[in-house]
């Protein structure tokens, strides 16, 4: 998602895709993704699992967006888009409607290695790229991308919460048990651990209409957190009229 404003600025990618990065990002890079591969297992759900060992991500440097983009065309047509470090919401649903989900090409400084309010690349991906080899997930983050972009502004309040409540911020009850999707989550270490065996927030079964009315924060670990049963549940939501349970969530709470 778009911020209003941010000190970071996004790296330049070169006429060949890459991006040069610095030493000391990769060693942050690396950092982060050893200690977050460690935390995921058995916490995160078994699609996620499986989309990291089909991507493979390196270790030792910040993967090139294009290295990523060519194992996700090949899984659901999905590629990685290089984007400034703030863009408008037009761009944001218009990539996400062309299967392109945007990655601001810089990572957080070690003075916010545990949490940052800005998506930087490991966030997206390290977060979002394993379950966008996942075909329900995928084709839902499409179908938003195309909700999104000819909604007006004030149905894009609401559909931000959606896409927080899932996307970002989504648990499933899977098989295993209780599992973390969502890319906020799985990207943090202290939110992953919180999101699955605190005691203190809600965990409420996924209702379209409730989690449209629900506010969130940015500057926190979230106080509530839905559960979807299965991934089918997301698909499913692409043959409800989401716009219309927007303007019924409105209308019921205003």
């Amino acid at each position: 998602m778009s911020y209003k404003q941010t000190p970071y600025v996004a790296k330049p990618v070169d006429q060949n895709g890459n991006v040069a990065y610095t030493n000391d990002e990769n060693a942050i890079w690396q950092e982060l993704v050893t200690r977050q591969l460690t935390i995921v297992q058995k916490r995160a759900c078994p699609e996620y699992i499986r989309g990291l060992d089909v991507l493979g991500f390196t270790h030792d440097r910040i993967p090139q967006c294009y290295e990523i983009s060519n194992v996700l065309k090949d899984c659901t047509g999905w590629a990685l888009e290089p984007v400034p470090a703030l863009i408008p919401f037009d761009r944001f649903f218009e990539l996400l409607a062309l299967r392109k989900f945007p990655a601001a090409t810089f990572i957080r400084t070690r003075e916010e290695l545990n949490y940052l309010q800005e998506p930087d690349i490991f966030h997206e991906i390290f977060g979002h790229c394993p379950l966008l080899t996942n075909s329900a997930y995928a084709e839902f983050t499409q179908t938003y991308g195309k909700l999104g972009l000819h909604a007006t502004h004030e149905d894009r309040v609401l559909l931000a919460r959606l896409y927080w409540f899932t996307i970002e911020f989504g648990l499933i009850q899977s098989t295993e048990g209780l599992r973390a999707y969502g890319g906020g989550i799985l990207s943090s270490m202290d939110e992953t651990i919180y999101s699955l065996e605190s005691d203190i927030p809600q965990r409420k079964p996924f209702d379209p209409l409730e989690v449209l009315r629900t506010p969130y924060r940015i500057d926190i670990m979230q106080p509530v957190y839905f559960l979807i049963d299965r991934f089918e549940q997301l698909f499913e939501l692409i043959d409800m009229d989401l716009i219309g349970l927007v303007r019924q969530a409105r209308e019921l709470y205003p």
